[in-house]
């Protein structure tokens, strides 16, 4: 009997997870593993970038998982500038194009796999493809903008957007020596978080020496000698530049998917079961930042272009696809990031995401430190909390502060998942000694602060 053949689009984490843990559970002989990359890299961290351009990762081959190499000796196929330009659900086949030579071939398949990510968004703007603007998508686009950072005369650096990529490559920049501005439209940096979270984060950045400017929807690249980047304009001003960095976040890369009929949601991503087949199609599997998940929090689909979902993603489409049974229940939106030493971490609902699903709540915010407040090098912190007004249950957490605030948010993300109410979570038994945490944990003086102005409200 001869092999099955799965064709996976798209060679980085979600695409080679799934052949990778499909490959574990079925030989060369039971399944043939092809995948396609129409980039230089494959297996890679693409959230590591920035910490590779700010010097934190010594090498860009560290950001490597596994090599195209790797993956051969292990019996996939990995073809490497291939791009698939069309799917024929009905014939069951792709059409692969080599970048290099030029040629196109058709590629059976039984099990097909969408993994082919995200686009970075870049408006259509004057100059926005000169010579000195880049964005940070791939590892190719890392060493580009290292390679601008080297040969550059100025010292004057534009990000535009503040989400995390904007500030983490703010920081990049900022150790690179460089006089940073951020622009952002939005009322603060950070929309992740709500703005009074967010205005933490502006004052923060600005202690640091970046210029954070809100409101400011650019409107122009503007150049000079040679046709290389000189300025960023705003409807409000100009801002020197002899480097920019584009922040502005990511869709779906589903147009392969629109044009074979594919269904999608309302953000544009691929909707799927919970085993992640594309809906209405058998043998058809998709994950990782092409498609939309459940929000255990709200109820309703929604897209996160996150690392972690889309390595997840790839180990339960490998099983499925392997023959053994696996499900993906959902997210509740958890995300940490850093600018220089301030940490910035949420997880759930924000105020505008209850308000807009129609969830009535409380919120609070609780000051308070990293260790006990008389143990050396106590940090600041401060924790939002978003609860449900009528039942308590924990809706969601924003957390902005210095060394140890980040990560705490997982203590909120497994409230969240356990459905726990904040009167639940205040008798949490959390690890305490002072080099860690005050007696109450600031997650928990948030829990017993949101608790008691829902006892005032009934």
């Amino acid at each position: 009997m001869a092999a099955e053949r799965m064709v996976v689009v798209g060679g980085d984490a979600a695409g080679m997870s799934a052949a990778s843990q499909a490959r574990r559970l079925k030989g060369p002989d039971e399944l043939e593993i092809i995948a396609f990359e129409r980039g230089h890299f494959a297996s890679y961290s693409a959230c590591g970038i920035p910490y590779w351009v700010a010097g934190d990762v010594r090498s860009r081959d560290e950001l490597v998982a596994r090599t195209p190499h790797e993956h051969a000796e292990r019996g996939i196929d990995l073809r490497m500038r291939t791009e698939v330009r069309e799917l024929d659900v009905s014939g069951r086949r792709v059409l692969a194009h080599d970048l290099e030579t030029g040629e196109e071939s058709w590629t059976g398949y039984d099990k097909l796999v969408l993994a082919t990510g995200a686009s970075p968004l870049r408006p259509r703007l004057p100059g926005i493809d000169a010579p000195g603007v880049h964005g940070v998508q791939t590892l190719g686009d890392g060493q580009e903008l290292l390679d601008t950072l080297a040969r550059a005369k100025g010292r004057h650096a534009v990000v535009v957007g503040a989400g995390y990529i904007g500030v983490e490559m703010a920081e990049a920049l900022v150790r690179h020596g460089y006089e940073v501005t951020v622009l952002h439209r939005d009322e603060q940096p950070m929309s992740t978080l709500d703005p009074d979270m967010g205005r933490l984060v502006h004052d923060a950045m600005t202690g640091m020496g970046i210029t954070v400017v809100g409101g400011a929807a650019v409107t122009e690249i503007r150049t000079g000698p040679g046709g290389r980047v000189r300025a960023v304009a705003t409807a409000h001003g100009e801002y020197p530049a002899d480097v920019v960095v584009l922040g502005m976040g990511v869709r779906p890369r589903t147009e392969l998917a629109e044009a074979a009929g594919l269904p999608l949601g309302r953000s544009g991503g691929l909707l799927t079961d919970l085993s992640l087949r594309v809906r209405g199609h058998e043998d058809i599997w998709a994950g990782g930042d092409c498609v939309e998940v459940w929000d255990l929090v709200s109820g309703s689909m929604r897209h996160i272009a996150l690392g972690t979902h889309a390595n997840k993603h790839g180990q339960i489409i490998g099983a499925n696809v392997g023959g053994d049974y696996a499900t993906f229940p959902g997210v509740v939106g958890t995300a940490v990031s850093k600018v220089c030493d301030l940490e910035i971490a949420r997880t759930g609902l924000r105020e505008r995401d209850a308000l807009a699903v129609g969830l009535q709540f409380v919120a609070v915010t609780a000051e308070s430190t990293s260790r006990a407040g008389y143990y050396p090098d106590a940090q600041p912190m401060t924790v939002k909390m978003i609860a449900e007004r009528r039942t308590g249950r924990l809706l969601g957490v924003q957390i902005v502060g210095r060394e140890g605030a980040g990560k705490r948010v997982d203590v909120a993300a497994v409230a969240l998942t356990a459905k726990l109410t904040v009167e639940q979570m205040t008798a949490l038994d959390l690890g305490y000694a002072p080099p860690f945490s005050p007696v109450w944990d600031p997650v928990l003086v948030a829990a017993r602060k949101a608790a008691k102005k829902l006892r005032e409200a009934r």
